[in-house]
């Protein structure tokens, strides 16, 4: 069987989440006898070739329509549906602040996308989506697929929610390598060592865990580079960040190893998670997790992981408090090396491409 992957244009140049779970996906689904062929939505594929197509983000329904009218294939959807409203009420600026404080998701993200036209930063390819808009094109693709991907139950009950989808579905969880990823026991960790690893932007909620952590007796690492966009952001989290917080430029996940080995507590406050693979990553070599309260989490970490309130400081640092007092639940551990890793998650999808193509 062959599958082409068609995803975001920025899929590699603004790396995130849904980079490793294209990237790390493809390479195991291999294992199971499927050829796949990455794409960025811009370039020319030869539709011919493939038995199926396999779409990323449904956020970004105008990189998708585009490929589903010409091709008239078969497709399938991972939709990764993550909500930004929150994130961009609180720290948009000027007049897209007052627009994201007044209107709806899908009217923000639809301005998004032909912000990023105009700007010439992305294309819009599917002149449909022009006037059918965002949340019509969403609904659209969603009724049209074979089968969607979503990351977790909760995330397919949300696609409810808002779109009325009613299309089958199978729960595909985010991974990690677990061969990479060994938790070494002989390692002591640092109990005021507190890490968080992510792209830094408004989202992820870096400015109020600096705000939260800034001249208390934790050592507070950012590992990651800013978000093309969101430079003033940046510049905003390094200049209230006390003598306690370290800026690491973004590293590669081999070099992730000795944070994470050395690290108590890993934390991602964002303002919406579908599960922080990072955080999948950090907890499975030994680190306590504090998560956000927003998004999918709680299907991920269930009552092992220390919930904050992206809005509070004082939530976020009483969560890393307590986090760094505990003891590490092993059984965490045992639950993402049985049922997050990308093997898992390639074996199920495999298992429902050969379904659906017979």
């Amino acid at each position: 069987m062959k599958v082409a992957f068609i995803t975001r244009s920025t899929l590699f140049t603004v790396r995130g989440g849904d980079t490793f779970q294209v990237t790390e996906t493809a390479k195991h689904l291999g294992e199971f006898g499927i050829e796949v062929d990455i794409f960025l939505t811009g370039q020319y594929i030869d539709y011919s070739m493939y038995d199926l197509l396999h779409f990323f983000n449904i956020i970004r329904p105008a990189d998708i329509l585009y490929h589903i009218n010409k091709s008239n294939k078969p497709f399938v959807l991972s939709t990764i549906l993550i909500d930004y409203s929150e994130a961009d009420k609180f720290y948009r600026r000027g007049i897209y602040g007052f627009l994201s404080r007044h209107l709806y998701s899908n009217q923000i993200e639809y301005l998004k996308t032909i912000a990023r036209f105009i700007k010439r930063k992305d294309k819009i390819r599917s002149v449909s989506y022009l006037w059918h808009g965002q949340k019509r094109s969403i609904k659209k693709i969603l009724n049209n697929a074979l089968m969607l991907f979503p990351n977790s139950k909760t995330e397919y009950d949300a696609l409810v929610k808002y779109y009325n989808c009613s299309t089958a579905y199978t729960v595909i969880p985010n991974g990690i390598n677990c061969k990479l990823f060994c938790f070494d026991a002989s390692i002591k960790k640092d109990p005021s060592l507190v890490i968080c690893a992510a792209r830094i932007e408004g989202i992820k909620n870096q400015l109020n865990l600096i705000k939260a952590i800034n001249n208390t007796s934790y050592k507070l690492l950012i590992i990651g580079a800013p978000a093309p966009n969101q430079l003033s952001y940046y510049k905003e989290c390094k200049k209230i960040a006390a003598s306690n917080i370290t800026f690491i430029e973004q590293l590669e996940q081999h070099a992730l190893l000795s944070y994470y080995n050395k690290a108590s507590v890993h934390v991602l406050p964002s303002w919406f998670e579908t599960c922080g693979l990072s955080s999948l990553e950090a907890a499975a070599m030994g680190c306590n997790i504090v998560i956000t309260n927003k998004g999918y989490t709680s299907e991920y970490y269930e009552s092992y992981a220390f919930y904050c309130d992206p809005s509070s400081s004082e939530s976020i640092f009483k969560a890393v408090e307590n986090a760094a007092k505990a003891g590490f639940p092993d059984r965490l551990r045992e639950k993402i090396l049985s049922q997050y890793t990308w093997q898992h998650a390639a074996e199920r999808i495999a298992s429902s491409y050969y379904d659906l193509i017979s």
